[in-house]
């Protein structure tokens, strides 16, 4: 129980302001008017100041107030850093994240009458966490501006005081502002912030610290790469070699571009150029190779995720014979501006006879084979097999590159008729394992007889075929034959099947897709399907059926999106070591169960494959555990629908990790401008303690007198007043 003294409660603050004003004005009268007394001049002072107490108490009605309560401990939020460059040594001895958790540990024992709220920050809002069972580190970056401003914004009591445990690696503030800049990013609660430096110098360590890119990438044109490293704590770094790499999957990562970063006090800049020959996300490479003395190898290397556009598809078109089909095809490809297509048909074979002996009378080159799949191979986006012998044109010996081109990223269309697949000897060839179907063992190449293709149930479910059903629905155009082809290959799709050949225990495929390696492979066994675009059943729809084909063969190859049964996408992003979440979005009518393989991107990797229950509708999310540094390919299919694909790189720190320096320098000055403390965290018991607030649970107001009796006490002191002042003369 506590006892003071107050002023009447129902007076406004204006009236005390006024009665004070007043009296202060009729004191100082008095004392000009004491000039003419005659005499009883410090009696007719002494009741003048009495007169005006009397008239001031009458005015504000003193009250006594009783109350009873308790003192409550300020709420004091400790800010914890939660980034994963907190996983960064400290020292020789204990990692930055070990320093804050004994920091969270020491902060009871000082403030022990406070009420302490720990909230984990990064780059995203503060969230609670418990001492005795932190989470996790996560963030990529720390936003201390951010979580100054949630907490601001925070319809909860307000901190008397703020404790930041950081090393003060922060993306806001930065370390270039100033003061004015300070407070205006950290100083929105009007409290002090202190600061525990868990950190105060750099281990050494030479590292990537940041991969800028000179625009958008394009496949097949030259994008410049900037790539600053940086060497710190102390390290001699001198001439830094520096490579770039693209990580592609089934085979060795392909050298980009190498050069050398000479570092001047402490940092480096070089420019690289490089050429990404395919077109989708690219995993790239870029690393260094740290001199001896680096305490930190996993920021020796960054690998990050390039979205590769296309200025227009490159495509070759290699032909056997002119047919409809071939004819079909190339007028299809030349009205379509967004396709720059190359095309060779072998016009005349070497037993056709021209009928005259002067061979420059005739309007034909040579077939440039060797140029084709040698020196040019690479710069075409997809390439086209239409009726062609491998033999007799001599493309034998060069299948193993158009194999390895596949694998390594391209695409591949082989189209039938009689001198196709097996007809065209590419059985038991190195191009056999990238298509979609097997072909060894195979007699009887080409089948004459007419027949109409059958939908798969994939068929009717992939969006590459989704064009020609919309036309059609399940109705195709009659063709006129079909190559013999074996059953297709583990992890290929078949969309037509042949309504009355068999291939092993199955339908023989007509229209199959497969993945091979980094890239694509499409295997149709007919020439007929310019009938989409020319007889009766083409007539329907105005001859639209071809393009529609075409338009969705072609982006399935080129990964288009609009093809792709579903979309597959890494959230929020992949770290090594801690687990990692595919999340699958499939389109409307996608039915069936959902299976997974995430392969890393090097030869005769290991892949993951899990198999889930699809939900009725919403995205799939799908836990593939704990993934080590490197590239990863991750290829998903809704029931027996084509796969879709999504690469994705995984590091140990990331953005997290590209600049192992603390900046103390930053934590004083954020403590300096708020009127904190920056302190280490052997000096946690320094801190000042805000002061603690009395909580009344119980109040009584009594006045002292009722208020007949302060105007009674009033009047007679004024009374008395006037008499002195009479007696001494004043009146």
């Amino acid at each position: 129980m506590t006892r003071n003294y107050a002023f009447s409660d129902d007076l406004p603050i204006a009236a005390v302001y006024g009665a004070l004003l007043l009296a202060l004005l009729g004191l100082a009268f008095l004392l000009l008017e004491l000039r003419r007394r005659q005499r009883y001049g410090f009696a007719i002072f002494a009741t003048g100041v009495v007169a005006v107490a009397g008239l001031v108490a009458a005015v504000m009605r003193p009250v006594q107030v009783r109350s009873q309560g308790t003192m409550m401990g300020p709420r004091v939020v400790v800010l914890v850093d939660q980034s994963r460059r907190l996983l960064l040594p400290a020292d020789a001895e204990s990692t930055r994240r070990a320093r804050a958790l004994e920091v969270m540990a020491e902060l009871p024992k000082r403030f022990t009458d406070a009420r302490l709220t720990y909230l984990g920050f990064a780059d995203k809002a503060p969230t609670p966490m418990l001492p005795d069972a932190p989470p996790p580190a996560r963030g990529a970056t720390t936003d201390l501006a951010k979580a100054v401003a949630e907490l601001a914004a925070d319809p909860a009591e307000r901190p008397r005081a703020v404790v930041v445990v950081s090393d003060g690696r922060f993306e806001r503030p930065t370390s270039s502002a100033d003061d004015a800049a300070l407070r205006r990013a950290v100083a929105g609660l009007g409290v002090p912030i202190h600061a525990v430096k868990i950190a105060t110098t750099a281990p050494k360590d030479a590292s990537v610290r940041s991969v800028r890119a000179a625009g958008a990438a394009v496949a097949h044109q030259p994008l410049a790469l900037t790539i600053d490293i940086g060497c710190a704590g102390g390290l001699a770094c001198g001439e830094v070699p520096v490579r770039v790499r693209e990580l592609r999957r089934g085979t060795e990562p392909a050298l980009l571009a190498s050069g050398t970063a000479t570092v001047t006090e402490g940092e480096a800049t070089v420019e690289l150029t490089v050429t990404l020959e395919r077109a989708g996300t690219r995993i790239v490479e870029v690393a260094i190779d740290a001199p001896a003395g680096d305490v930190v190898a996993e920021n020796n290397r960054r690998i990050m995720e390039f979205e590769v556009t296309r200025d227009r598809i490159r495509l070759l078109h290699v032909a056997g014979r002119p047919t409809y089909d071939v004819r079909a095809l190339r007028m299809w490809l030349k009205s379509d501006q967004s396709v720059d297509v190359v095309a060779f048909f072998i016009l005349r074979t070497d037993t056709d006879e021209p009928g005259t002996f002067d061979e420059s009378e005739l309007a034909l080159i040579p077939f440039p084979v060797d140029e084709l799949f040698t020196e040019h191979l690479p710069s075409f986006d997809a390439v086209v097999l239409q009726d062609i012998d491998a033999v007799r044109y001599k493309l034998a010996r060069y299948l193993p590159k158009l194999a390895h081109y596949v694998e390594s990223g391209g695409g591949l269309i082989m189209v039938g008729g009689p001198t196709a697949f097996v007809g065209g000897n590419y059985a038991s060839t190195a191009l056999e394992r990238v298509l979609p179907v097997s072909l060894a063992g195979l007699s009887k190449p080409y089948e004459t007889a007419g027949f109409v293709p059958r939908y798969t149930e994939a068929g009717r479910a992939a969006p590459v075929l989704g064009g020609v059903r919309r036309l059609f629905g399940d109705q195709l155009a009659e063709v006129a034959g079909s190559n013999t082809v074996g059953p297709a290959r583990d992890g290929a799709i078949v969309l037509w099947e042949h309504p009355i050949r068999k291939a092993g225990a199955g339908a023989m495929p007509v229209l199959a897709l497969g993945e091979a390696g980094d890239g694509r492979s499409i295997a149709l066994s007919i020439d007929g399907t310019h009938r989409l675009g020319f007889g009766k059943l083409a007539a329907s729809a105005a001859g639209r059926g071809y393009g529609a084909l075409w338009d969705g063969l072609l982006g399935w190859l080129m990964r288009d999106p609009r093809y792709e049964i579903a979309q597959l996408r890494v959230v929020p992003e992949c770290i090594a070591g801690e687990p990692t979440t595919l999340r699958l979005t499939r389109p409307p009518g996608a039915e069936g169960d959902v299976k997974l393989v995430v392969t890393p991107l090097a030869p005769g990797a290991k892949a993951i494959e899990r198999i889930v229950k699809s939900p009725a509708d919403g995205p799939l999310d799908i836990d593939v555990g704990k993934l080590a540094v490197g590239g990863y390919s991750a290829k998903a299919s809704v029931g027996a629908a084509p796969p879709t694909r999504q690469d994705f790189a995984c590091e140990r720190g990331g953005v997290a990790w590209s600049d192992s320096r603390p900046n103390p320098q930053l934590l004083d000055a954020v403590a300096r401008v708020t009127g904190g403390m920056s302190v280490k965290p052997d000096a946690v018991a320094s801190l000042a303690l805000p002061k603690s607030t009395r909580v009344a649970v119980e109040r009584r107001v009594s006045p002292l007198a009722p208020p007949w009796a302060w105007s009674l006490a009033a009047a007679l002191l004024l009374s008395i007043h006037w008499l002195v002042r009479r007696r001494g003369g004043l009146i």
